[in-house]
């Protein structure tokens, strides 16, 4: 997995597919703010730290990426997860949001997922997501949530545009951000990703949710008609999901982008005028599989669209002009 066409998720019976040390301490969490964490950060990388802390009894690890200069004490925060079996840095190294994050001025935050072992997979790092995850015990809402408070410790953050991005098992864990912790998260967007079975029955957003897909029909490890024996839901029916929680015109809106030059199209489907004006929309991109799109490839950058998308929307839907 070295090139930008990660195959992030490995089912056995499916697919095989230094620096300055500076260590704080902070009261976190919404509903415990007697619990203290430290965290221990140590230089990653131009602009980029790695931030050690205990949680849940396990060592876990995020990598943040601040811009080269923070404009304003109002910060935006965008989280981007990586696929199953996957890592933080590797994540970080195809998406290359540091020159939008730069110019846009967001900080970016690269959570590290835990191992996975069961009876039916095994894998270096995984979101908990339930579908072919459902024997994880990991807590992965509240450890995002716990970065949350702890990057706000740290930086005046804009706590109306936390956002969340993930490319396969990474946008399974947005979707369910979006459901499980919606009182933070403003709006998501899943590369190759979908809901799994467990998340969609029980999502319940406290307020509208502006999603953003971009899948391939060509996909083969998330298929766009999802596979029930795994609990991965089909995209259209993630879509519409999301659309009747918004309460969207039913009504898509499709518009076909066709790249002559290299033979490639793709699909916009838009579900529109829904509540507090958030937008459900979906890029499908018929000859793409499992892969992070780029303007190489696809003529499409998901980097690029993803920011452009997510940057509209805050807590209370479309953020006025």
């Amino acid at each position: 997995m070295r090139s930008k066409s990660p195959y992030l998720i490995t089912i056995i019976f499916l697919i095989s597919s230094c620096g300055n040390e500076t260590t704080t301490s902070s009261n976190v969490g919404e509903n415990n703010t007697s619990t203290s964490f430290e965290e221990t950060c140590t230089s990653y990388g131009k602009n980029t730290q790695r931030c050690n802390f205990i949680h849940d009894g396990l060592d876990r690890y995020y990598l943040i990426y601040r811009p080269t200069f923070i404009a304003n004490n109002n910060v935006p925060i965008l989280f981007a997860l990586h696929g199953y079996g996957s890592s933080a840095a590797f994540h970080k190294s195809y998406t290359q949001y540091e020159q939008i994050a730069d110019e846009n001025n967001f900080i970016v935050i690269y959570p590290q997922g835990y191992k996975f072992e069961s009876l039916l997979a095994n894998s270096s790092s995984h979101w908990n997501v339930g579908a072919w995850t459902v024997a994880s015990d990991i807590d992965d809402i509240d450890f995002i949530d716990t970065i949350i408070d702890l990057v706000s410790s740290k930086e005046q953050i804009n706590q109306n545009r936390i956002y969340s991005s993930g490319m396969s098992n990474g946008g399974f864990i947005s979707y369910h951000l979006a459901c499980s912790l919606s009182s933070r998260i403003a709006a998501i967007a899943s590369v190759t990703g979908s809901m799994s079975r467990e998340t969609l029955a029980s999502c319940s957003p406290n307020h509208p949710t502006s999603v953003l897909q971009i899948h391939g029909l060509e996909d083969a490890v998330v298929p766009y008609a999802g596979i029930e024996a795994l609990g991965m839901e089909p995209i259209d029916d993630v879509l519409t999901f999301w659309a009747d929680a918004n309460n969207c015109n039913p009504v898509r809106v499709i518009a076909v982008v066709d790249s002559f030059s290299n033979n490639n199209s793709a699909d916009y489907i838009n579900y529109e005028s829904c509540e507090n004006d958030v937008d459900v929309k979906l890029i499908r991109i018929p000859s793409m599989g499992h892969t992070w799109p780029d303007l190489n490839n696809f003529n499409i950058s998901a980097t690029e669209e993803i920011w452009s998308f997510l940057s509209q929307y805050d807590l209370n839907g479309k953020i006025a002009n």
